[in-house]
């Protein structure tokens, strides 16, 4: 049975190279591995092979001879770091596979650092499709690596635009060469600077919340806003109390604007599914960036009128409405029409939308409405005294079938 072994060959300098990675390459006379990896290990009797393509190594193992032959695949870090390892375990079915931990970047950035990396929430952008932006906001530290259009500066910039721009970013180039170069700055000062695309990153987020409050009521601060109206936390608070949306739910939000009822009823219903209708672009790039922020799945934003754009939607088991636009009758026959228990809660700030839906619902005698009156004053600082500002008032009103 042939024999390979899989090396980790660690950042890429060979004083690196653990003493049993080294004699493992000693002894194989079939080295693969790419052009960087190869240029140290040239030795006279040794075959080597300029690829990291699954199949052809597979096809060079084939053509090997077990009898007088050892292959060595050089992998970079560690073979059990986001590895060409990986991939190729399973697609050597008759031969003898034997892994050499190395130095990953991760542990090599670290110590460059001088900092412990056993917190540090992992991700990898190279190649693969994470949420860098969520983990930034859950996680203290968190470790990137990043590759074709994922680069440092770009990854810097979608952090800005989720409002993490004080976040404390150090970029790693070259580990281990001498051309290695370490940059640190803030998120907003690396977005500025250019990098190359294979680049490691460490982000330190002082002020993430890693174990976000089990409530619904988030606090606004935690939401990325603008001058689109958002349904403030306080009135947030009781509409979802109202609303008593179960995990399994499917949820509408409409007139989503923010996006902040959006996500805390994604976060509520975690098994079922919300759809989050806009019409406007500047709240439509919100709400996408609050989802990220977040790190929602099962959150749906749809652009447009939501009139229209509900009418082949599933049947909801429970919908919030924050703005309707001047079509709130028409949706709510469309939506009892779907699901006559559906339960329904609708924000409004002016009389003529109480007086609309009072009436409406006059109309419609198996439902009980419910109206409540949120006033809220909030607290500001005037020199050493605290001054209470009032916010506007806002009607809460609670739609359920008479028989629930």
């Amino acid at each position: 049975m042939l024999r390979v072994n899989i090396v980790g060959i660690g950042p890429g300098n060979p004083e690196l190279l653990t003493g049993a990675a080294i004699k493992a390459i000693k002894e194989s006379n079939i080295l693969i591995g790419d052009k960087r990896m190869l240029a140290a290990f040239t030795e006279a009797g040794k075959k080597t092979y300029d690829t990291i393509k699954t199949a052809d190594i597979v096809a060079i193992a084939a053509a090997a001879d077990p009898q007088k032959d050892v292959v060595a695949v050089l992998v970079s870090g560690d073979v059990g770091f986001f590895s060409l390892a990986k991939t190729i375990s399973g697609r050597l079915p008759d031969c003898k596979c034997v892994r050499y931990s190395g130095i990953s970047s991760l542990v090599y950035f670290a110590a460059q650092l001088q900092m412990s990396w056993d917190d540090a929430k992992i991700v990898s952008m190279h190649g693969r499709k994470q949420n860098l932006v969520a983990a930034v906001a859950a996680n203290k530290k968190v470790f990137s690596l990043t590759g074709g259009e994922h680069t440092p500066q770009l990854l810097c910039r979608q952090l800005c635009e989720h409002g993490l721009t004080d976040v404390q970013v150090y970029v790693g180039e070259n580990l281990s060469y001498p051309e290695e170069k370490i940059t640190s700055g803030t998120a907003a000062e690396i977005s500025r600077q250019k990098f190359p695309s294979l680049s490691v990153m460490m982000i330190v987020n002082e002020r993430a919340m890693k174990h976000p409050p089990v409530v619904h009521g988030l606090a606004d601060e935690l939401f990325t806003r603008s001058k689109v109206p958002m349904t403030k936390q306080e009135v947030r608070s009781v509409s979802m109390s109202k609303l008593m949306p179960k995990a399994t739910d499917k949820i509408y939000d409409i007139g989503a604007g923010t996006g902040s009822c959006s996500v805390e009823l994604a976060l509520l219903a975690k098994q079922g599914h919300v759809w989050a209708f806009e019409r406007n672009p500047e709240a439509l790039e919100l709400i996408h960036k609050n989802k990220a922020l977040f790190g929602i799945e099962n959150l749906e934003i749809i652009a447009g009128e939501a009139l229209e754009n509900i009418k082949d939607m599933p049947a909801p088991d429970c919908v919030f409405v924050g703005g309707s636009g001047g079509d709130l009758c028409e949706m709510l026959d469309i939506i009892y029409t779907k699901n006559p228990n559906c339960r329904i809660v609708i924000n409004a700030i002016t009389i003529e939308t109480l007086a609309e839906v009072a009436e409406y619902y006059k109309k419609h005698q198996d439902y009980s409405l419910e109206i409540v009156n949120i006033c809220v004053a909030r607290s500001r600082k005037l020199g050493s005294y605290n001054l209470m500002m009032a916010q506007n008032p806002v009607y809460v009103m609670t739609a359920l079938k008479k028989d629930e």
